[in-house]
């Protein structure tokens, strides 16, 4: 999938505002630097898995947490067989 970068960096964004946590406190915790932190949540750089779990572990939740699909993105609709607007494929 193309756009996990942008799924990845909605979720960080997401979790760490709901969190209260600015970006250099989340990179203080993940152990990395505070502008690599700004490139993900924009999609600019792909994490790799050592990053994610250090980010999941500073957000407190599981790695997986972070790469969930939002509940309308296609993918999922192809996963179920289903169109976007509910139809059933067949």
């Amino acid at each position: 999938m193309e756009d996990l970068p942008d799924i990845l960096a909605a979720n960080i964004r997401r979790l760490r505002r709901e969190r209260g946590i600015t970006q250099e406190n989340l990179a203080h915790r993940a152990g990395i630097d505070r502008s690599y932190v700004g490139q993900i949540e924009r999609a600019e750089h792909k994490a790799t898995v050592v990053t994610l779990g250090r980010l999941a572990q500073a957000l407190k939740v599981l790695p997986g947490d972070l790469l969930t699909l939002p509940s309308h993105h296609p993918y999922l609709s192809e996963l179920t067989g289903s169109h976007p607007n509910g139809d059933d494929a067949g």
